[in-house]
This record gives structure tokens, C-alpha cells and sequence, in this order.
């Protein structure tokens, strides 16, 4: 990517997927989608439905989340200023399930937390930089922002 921008980019976004289902079985797809930033894949799989991944984000690099098994449920928040952000941000709260390939896109300057609702679920991540690529890496205690 050429233009990199220390700030808040755009709204995180849903980019809907759809399911066909016939004789011959299921399939999910997204013809919306378009991979061309990815260069990074990876899943996250919590070992319970208690435990919240988070928060944690990223300044520079974007993420987008599909639910591979199971369902999630991701909050979001855009991030006023990463060395001391405001306690009383605004929080997204979206929900994934594998029933049709949907992908959450959070643009920069969001951090995300990251819960299972159902045990066993899944969870595909694609990063448009690779890991190590730039120091960009956000972590703020579970109870640090007012919910």
C-alpha cells in the first residue's frame, strides 16, 4: 500500500455474503469481496465462550473477520488516540455466523474484541500486512474502556 494514514480511515463495514443450497449441497460464497490487500491469513479459536479476546488493534493495518464455524460476537471501537484513547468511545458490536460468508471489514485505527458465542467456532482474520512488517500492535486492559 502506498498511502499509509495514522488515523481513522473509514467505518468498519458488513460485507454480505450469500449461501446457495441444492440437491448437491451448500455452498457459502461472497462475490463482494475483494482480496487483492490481503497478505496475511490466520484463525482464532477461544477456549471458551466466557473469555473476551481484547482489545487489541491496530493503527495502520486493517483486518476483515469471516466465521468459519460457529458464531462471534466482534466490538469495535475507532480509536481517538492510541498512546492515552478516551475511556468513553463509542463500541460497535457486530455478530458472525458460518451460515453465510460475511466479512466484518475494521479499517485503521480500530481495535476489536473478540468473543465466541458458541463453543468450538472459528474465526478467519486477513491483514493486509504481514506479520512483523510493521510495529503497529495495540493492547488495552478488557475493562480499560466504559461499556
Amino acid at each position: 500500500m502506498a498511502n499509509h494514514k495514522d488515523q481513522v480511515t473509514s467505518n468498519q463495514s458488513l460485507i454480505t455474503g450469500c449461501k446457495h443450497e441444492d440437491e448437491r449441497g451448500i455452498i457459502t460464497y461472497n462475490n463482494d469481496f475483494n482480496a487483492s490487500e490481503i497478505k496475511r491469513i490466520y484463525t482464532i479459536q477461544n477456549h471458551s465462550t466466557d473469555f473476551v479476546r481484547g482489545w487489541q488493534g491496530h493503527k495502520i493495518e486493517q483486518r476483515w473477520f469471516a466465521c468459519m464455524k460457529g458464531s462471534f460476537d466482534i466490538s469495535v471501537i475507532e480509536v481517538d488516540d492510541f498512546e492515552q484513547p478516551s475511556k468513553d468511545l463509542k463500541i460497535k458490536k457486530y455478530t458472525l455466523t458460518d451460515e453465510i460468508l460475511t466479512y466484518l471489514h475494521v479499517p485503521a485505527g480500530c481495535i476489536t474484541a473478540i468473543q465466541s458465542r458458541s463453543a468450538g467456532s472459528k474465526l478467519l482474520v486477513l491483514a493486509d500486512y504481514m506479520l512483523g512488517e510493521i510495529a503497529d500492535e495495540y493492547r488495552y486492559p478488557p475493562d480499560y474502556f466504559i461499556t
